[in-house]
């Protein structure tokens, strides 16, 4: 029986695969090949692009720090109290990771701009208002983004623990300083790392956050200075050394993570609800309520900026901006399914050869300006890439999503594997039907929520398209954009309000039609 089983096993395909696999090692490192092949000279990088090096590592370092030790006594006090709507609470502080870059990037120019909220405070007490931009805006702007990744990576370490740990404090009569120390931080010493690693590594290819808040020597990431090679000086060479040193940047930091693992939920213990003993007193109580507060506001108050300031430009929207949000629903929506179709692949052709996967993850290091500035190479000999601008946007945006599409995937699929690959083996279940009638129908939650995923961030990339598109082929980020650089602010506001509810929408329907389908 057993040779039958390995027999039949056998018989699964590679080939899908290895397909999707060279399709991502091209758009990784081929269109890398391509701007280094095309480029004239590789002359030494000038003063200012080092100086963009050593701002990419400082800031993204700085954000990755501050958004951990922010998110710890978040999660931790989230972990410890139990009230109405904390479920919708942890929701929508998971909101950032998917909201459009742009939509943030105006919601706290409202809030902490010349003109926001905390400025017209500030003038209200006689102090002056506070700018934005430089290295404290692009700092602001990923912690913004990354708290909430941070904070839900915590509290899943939380969850993680079993409650009889806690339970056992009580008895022995452990003070919270011994509950935190014994316990809590063990945790905190596995989780914090991984966190750190991946959040450095967003932050060192950011993109759209450094072209609205940064800019000039001082303010410039690898991403920004490639993006401006090849716009403005059109120096491939230049563009190719820096996509190198960006790459060798984040396969560190992505080997580092490496080491590191976040745990599962309820492990070791006899999943009892967790009873805190030690946040019963008034001084728990308060610094709880403290970091939930502060944390919730400082997430929550740009959202409710962009909702109120764009409710009333979004009446005045010019036929422009609707064109454009047709474009990127098309688009976001070619992305999503791409995205699935080639993550399905590379995770059930991963069963047999773990490699495929690690080269379907291979793209978080990837430089998304660079496939886009490879694929316009390319184009350029036979067509006019401008033409192509939505095609190549839709595939290199799925291409970036798959990192975090087989995060979602694999675990769940060696779960079906695990359960029913041997009664399928047994009963003769391969290829397309072994996939329509075991696989699939198990793997429609994880599904739903990737390919929301996928088109919510597909949705408000502001990427490639800023490449070579052309004026009246812009997305709805691109368009925003441009409203914002002609100071035409309201409009721009009701713009966002569009995108983010067209965002919000896509990963909704997808996610909800997945847990319904399950």
């Amino acid at each position: 029986m057993a040779q039958r089983v390995f027999a039949i096993n056998r018989l699964r395909s590679l080939w899908p695969g290895l397909l999707a696999a060279a399709l991502v090692a091209a758009l990784s490192l081929g269109t890398l090949g391509a701007v280094a092949l095309r480029a004239e000279s590789f002359s030494a990088l000038s003063r200012f692009d080092w100086l963009a090096v050593r701002f990419t590592v400082v800031q993204a370092a700085l954000s990755a720090a501050l958004s951990v030790l922010f998110a710890i006594p978040a999660a931790r006090a989230l972990a410890r109290r139990s009230f109405p709507g904390r479920g919708l609470l942890i929701t929508l502080l998971g909101a950032p990771f998917i909201l459009p870059t742009i939509v943030a990037i105006l919601g706290l120019t409202a809030v902490f701009g010349k003109t926001g909220f905390v400025s017209v405070l500030l003038s209200w007490a006689g102090l002056e208002p506070i700018s934005i931009y430089g290295f404290h805006g692009v700092v602001l702007a990923h912690v913004f983004f990354n708290l909430p990744l941070a904070t839900r990576l915590l509290l899943q370490g939380w969850g993680a623990i079993p409650a009889e740990r806690f339970r056992l404090a009580s008895a022995l009569h452990f003070a919270p300083g011994d509950i935190f120390r014994h316990i809590e931080l063990p945790m905190l010493k596995e989780i914090v790392p991984g966190a750190f690693t991946v959040i450095f590594l967003i932050c060192t290819t950011s993109f759209a956050v450094a072209l609205t808040f940064g800019g000039g020597p001082k303010a410039t990431t690898v991403e920004l200075a490639i993006y401006e090679a090849f716009r403005y000086d059109f120096n491939l060479g230049k563009a190719s050394l820096l996509a190198l040193i960006q790459v060798l940047i984040c396969v560190v930091a992505a080997l580092t993570s490496l080491r590191f693992r976040v745990p599962q939920m309820g492990q070791g213990g006899l999943d009892r609800v967790v009873q805190r003993f030690d946040a019963r007193t008034i001084r728990g109580l308060a610094f709880d309520l403290f970091w939930i507060g502060t944390v919730s506001l400082f997430l929550l108050t740009p959202l409710l900026a962009i909702l109120l300031r764009g409710t009333a430009g979004i009446s005045d929207l010019p036929a422009s901006v609707w064109s454009a949000a047709l474009r990127s629903l098309a688009t976001a929506l070619g992305s999503a399914g791409l995205a699935i179709l080639l993550s399905l692949a590379l995770a059930l052709s991963a069963l047999r050869w773990r490699g495929l996967e690690v080269i379907g993850m291979s793209s978080i290091a990837a430089s998304p300006l660079v496939m886009g500035t490879g694929l316009y190479i390319v184009l350029f000999a036979v067509t006019d890439p401008a033409e192509w601008a939505l095609l190549i946007t839709a595939l290199v945006n799925a291409v970036m999503s798959l990192p975090f599409i087989l995060r979602a995937l694999s675990p769940a699929l060696a779960a079906v594997e695990r359960d029913y690959g041997r009664l399928s083996d047994s009963l003769g279940l391969t290829g397309w039907a072994r996939l329509r009638l075991v696989t699939l129908p198990r793997l429609k939650a994880p599904i739903g929520f990737s390919a929301g995923l996928a088109a919510a961030l597909s949705m408000g990339d502001l990427g490639v398209i800023t490449l070579f598109a052309r004026p009246e082929a812009a997305t709805l980020p691109l368009q925003i954009y441009r409203l914002m650089g002609s100071y035409r602010m309201d409009q721009a506001m009701g713009a966002a309000l569009l995108l983010l509810g067209l965002s919000l929408s896509l990963f909704y329907i997808f996610d909800l039609w997945g847990r319904r389908r399950a």
